[in-house]
């Protein structure tokens, strides 16, 4: 019998382990598995190259629960320990500098990278368990140990006579812990770390209809037809896919796999995905995984966190920040990578530079995904690009490189439900929408519906208006009018069609000078208001009296500081402003000047009723007042 002390530099290391990590007191489980992953996957290697003289058999890790004796075990048949092993490998912790160990997380609690920094894999087990034994046989011909420890740094280490190879950690579950005593809590836990492991795990048994049974049906005297029941057995619950879609060859996976495996990803998710991007590279770091494009909402606060990272089949995170790039953490599937610890922190992701290129290699991978998809079917991509416009447009607002990949198949549909690429574009509009200062002009609406008069007007021009209405789209249209300094967007509500794209010629006004002197005071003391910049314009006859129109700049400056990063500071609270364009051409406008001062602001307030109406800004008491006066006008 071996007793003495856990070589470990301060004695109150269990206490540390407990409150240091107590917000993620749940990994110990897959702590513990993880190691017998390890130990099996060792062994089968021993196997394959001679150097272990054994039959690896039906190799799992068996869970199991006791209540009445308070204890939760984990059995493995990997490759075990001898008494020298057990003295090496657990009670030689792998923990120096541990005053810089207090001194560093002295005030963060929520660290989850200690367990694997200072190789306390096993002693995890002691955030739940007040005491912890180890039964332990090698595959060498060696005796087997016992090994028991009661979270203080003594313990024991015997001989023992158990027979069959592998190692079986018994955990004596304390009583601020026994949650992990109900059967419900640690499925969840095997689902949520281990449910791709790569050694089957058995959690109990489940009973199965007997395959090799066929019920029988019989008939009676009247012809009515009985079959019994099926007969069932009972068999071990495999919780894990031990090979799941992502550690296979992309030339052995059809289109129903990946459905298959998204599915087996997110069983609540009904909608499939769009497409999926298999990962897989091995220089100069290891990596695979597929990654799923699901379809999107218009709305920037979508639930990210639903790409899951995994270490050799085990999950880690389903935060990864810094791993997977910013516009593409909207994705979902799976990634898995040895080179990323099992215990990953957020400050070594940001430091390391193995991490900084697997986020390059999946920018890169997924760009020439969409680049692949477009070339090879465009209608078909059309048809998906509503539904991924956002991760791609955020893609090119944040990564430089993307941008220029993306430029060749980010795709900019019209109001008529065409669809180019920006330079597309550009060639098909610039003979007619280049004004006269050698400006390219793009008109683009936001909403089809509400600014429907305005894209009138502008095709009645003969112009292409674009449809571009993701939340994000004024902050990229401010980045690709960088490009180029002659490239201007223009929503088409902005000013009267005339102005939009000017021309060198000229509309000539019905009205003189004196005329627009007498009536503008007029107009600006019937509306009443500072929100409202009254403009005298010589329009088309045929085009509205009164236009409604929000200049370019103050709107895109409020809804780039609206969607966040972008914009003038303050933009976001600064009152809306808006031109109220009066087309001096109109037969009413003249109508209004000619008339007398109560048919003046009865005229007045109908026409500009009605351009507001258009803009979507008449509500409350201004439109039950402008629908009662709108009666009284047809009595």
């Amino acid at each position: 019998m071996a007793k003495g002390n856990i070589n470990v530099s301060v004695e109150n290391i269990f206490p540390l382990i407990k409150k240091f990590l107590y917000s993620d007191h749940e990994i110990f489980l897959r702590e513990l598995i993880s190691n017998g992953t390890d130990a099996t996957t060792k062994l089968k290697h021993l196997i394959s190259i001679g150097e272990a003289k054994t039959e690896l058999g039906d190799a799992k890790i068996e869970i199991s629960l006791d209540k009445d004796a308070k204890t939760l075990t984990i059995k493995d048949q990997g490759l075990g320990m001898t008494m020298d092993e057990v003295e090496k490998y657990i009670n030689q912790i792998a923990f120096s500098g541990a005053e810089e160990f207090l001194e560093k997380y002295k005030d963060d609690k929520n660290d989850t990278g200690v367990i694997g920094h200072f190789g306390l894999g096993f002693y995890s087990a002691f955030m739940v368990a007040e005491k912890v034994e180890i039964f332990t046989k090698s595959f060498k011909d060696e005796p087997a140990a016992h090994w028991t420890c009661d979270g203080s740094p003594e313990y024991t280490l015997v001989e023992h006579d158990k027979k069959d190879r592998g190692t079986e950690i018994v955990l004596h579950i304390a009583d601020d812990s026994t949650e992990f005593l109900e059967e419900g809590k640690i499925r969840g836990l095997l689902t949520k770390y281990n449910r791709f492991n790569q050694v089957p795990i058995k959690f109990g048994t489940k009973k199965v209809n007997d395959p090799t049974h066929e019920p029988k049906t019989t008939k009676d005297k009247d012809g009515k037809e009985t079959t019994e029941p099926h007969r069932q057995i009972e068999v071990d619950d495999i919780i894990n896919n031990t090979n799941p879609a992502w550690t296979k060859a992309p030339a052995d996976l059809e289109k129903e796999d990946y459905d298959n495996f998204y599915r087996e990803l997110y069983p609540m998710q009904f909608e499939e995905s769009l497409f999926h991007i298999h990962l897989n590279v091995d220089y100069p770091f290891n990596l695979t995984g597929i990654l799923f494009f699901p379809k999107l909402s218009q709305n920037l606060d979508m639930q990210k966190d639903k790409i899951q990272l995994y270490q050799n089949q085990v999950f880690v995170t389903d935060n990864v920040e810094g791993i997977v790039p910013d516009f593409l953490q909207m994705l979902k599937g799976v990634i898995d990578s040895p080179d990323i610890p099992l215990n990953v922190s957020r400050s070594y992701l940001q430091a390391d530079g193995a991490v900084k290129k697997i986020s390059g290699y999946i920018t890169k991978k997924v760009a020439d995904k969409l680049s692949s998809l477009f070339k090879k079917d465009r209608e078909d991509f059309e048809k998906k690009w509503n539904d991924i416009k956002v991760i791609i447009e955020y893609g090119m607002l944040s990564e430089d490189k993307f941008f220029d990949k993306a430029k060749k198949f980010a795709l900019y549909p019209t109001v008529d439900d065409s669809f180019f690429t920006f330079d597309e574009f550009i060639e098909k509009t610039k003979d007619n929408q280049t004004d006269k200062d050698g400006n390219h002009v793009i008109l683009y609406a936001a909403n089809k519906d509400a600014q429907h008069s305005y894209i009138q007007d502008a095709k009645a021009k003969g112009y292409e208006v674009l449809l571009l209405d993701s939340p994000i789209i004024s902050h990229l249209m401010q980045k690709l009018e960088g490009g180029d300094g002659k490239i201007k967007f223009t929503r088409v509500d902005a000013d009267h069609v005339d102005n939009l794209i000017k021309k060198d010629e000229n509309v000539i006004s019905k009205l003189s000078d004196e005329e627009k002197e007498k009536l503008k005071p007029v107009i600006e003391n019937a509306v009443n208001s500072k929100s409202y910049t009254v403009q005298l314009e010589a329009m088309d006859s045929n085009a509205s009296p009164f236009l409604i129109t929000v200049p370019e700049f103050m709107r895109r400056m409020k809804e780039m500081q609206a969607s966040g990063g972008g914009g003038m500071m303050g933009m976001g609270n600064f009152p809306d402003m808006y031109n109220l364009v009066v087309n001096t051409n109109s037969p009413l406008v003249s109508e209004i000047l000619a008339a007398d001062e109560d048919k003046q602001k009865e005229l007045i307030s109908q026409a500009f009723d009605l351009a507001k109406l258009s803009q979507n800004l008449l509500h409350g008491e201004e439109l039950t007042k402008f629908i009662k006066r709108s009666y009284e006008l047809i009595k």
